[in-house]
């Protein structure tokens, strides 16, 4: 048995995760496009100059909004407190980001459920980013509730997978697969939730349901890279050494200038070759 393998099925018993990247994904993952829509209207047009700036001086943006924050109400207010929303989650002040998109969501009138589920979801994810998995399970908590309200699955989808991950974060395992379990349901198709759901059942020992979850993903999205990694963990923690070979031998065939590119290399090279696999010269 390699190094590597015995690592993984040590790892896998103890519900550690087995890679340094993977689990982390639970908890970690980039960013989402956080920017709400609205009709073309001077407020929108404001906020469309906001983000414009923010892509070339997030600090700047920064201190606009907070300026706009304190002249404005209403509409005005919370379009101000998004884009410092934005603008800190660039700047990485977490606790900014999460004080204006909460603001933003309560100052959101009670029937534009819609827009409170997103800024509710912006604010958990800001909480998690800072730290706070506790608050954050609760504001994601809430953001499902307006997105239900809302009759956005969706939005429902998406605040479950992050309430998940916070979840996580605060070791409720069986939680956070609740969560992950019903955004594959509203949402099918979102490859997201059947990633996340497979790395989470992987983590629990449960490889033959993780199995099922990482081939739905595969199937959503065949060339993904965290998708091959992640099939190839679960192969070998489950013995197949040969498919986990194959699926990391996808991503570097397939990706072969990312960053999971790289990952496969590192672990075709510690698992090794197959036994029946001449030896170069």
């Amino acid at each position: 048995m390699s190094l590597l393998l015995a690592t993984l099925l040590q790892a896998a018993h103890g519900n550690t995760g087995a890679m340094p990247n993977l689990p982390d994904d639970l908890i970690h993952r980039p960013p989402r496009s956080n920017v709400i829509e609205a009709p073309a209207n001077p407020t929108s047009a404001w906020l469309s100059e906001c983000l414009d700036q923010l892509a070339e001086d997030p600090a700047r943006a920064h201190s606009k909004a907070q300026i706009r924050r304190t002249e404005t109400s209403g509409a005005d207010r919370v379009i101000a407190n998004h884009c410092l929303g934005l603008a800190s989650t660039e700047l990485g002040l977490w606790d900014d980001a999460r004080a204006a998109f909460l603001a933003a969501r309560d100052e959101t009138p009670e029937g534009e459920n819609s827009a409170r589920a997103r800024f509710g979801t912006m604010a958990g994810n800001a909480a998690l980013a800072g730290g706070d998995a506790e608050a954050a399970a609760a504001m994601l908590t809430a953001a499902r509730q307006d997105a239900s309200t809302a009759a956005s699955a969706t939005l429902e989808a998406l605040a479950a997978i992050d309430q998940a991950r916070a979840l996580v974060a605060l070791n409720r395992g069986e939680d956070a697969l609740n969560a992950l379990s019903a955004a594959t349901q509203l949402e099918p198709a979102m490859v997201e939730g059947w990633l996340f759901k497979a790395t989470l059942l992987r983590r629990m020992d449960r490889l033959d349901e993780a199995q099922t979850a990482i081939e739905r993903a595969s199937d959503l999205a065949p060339v993904d890279g965290q998708i091959g990694l992640e099939a190839g963990v679960i192969a070998v923690l489950s013995g197949r050494e040969d498919s986990a070979r194959k699926s990391w031998q996808s991503v570097v065939n397939t990706q072969p200038d990312s960053p999971a590119a790289q990952t496969a290399k590192s672990y075709l090279a510690q698992i090794g070759p197959a036994a029946d696999t001449p030896a170069e010269p």
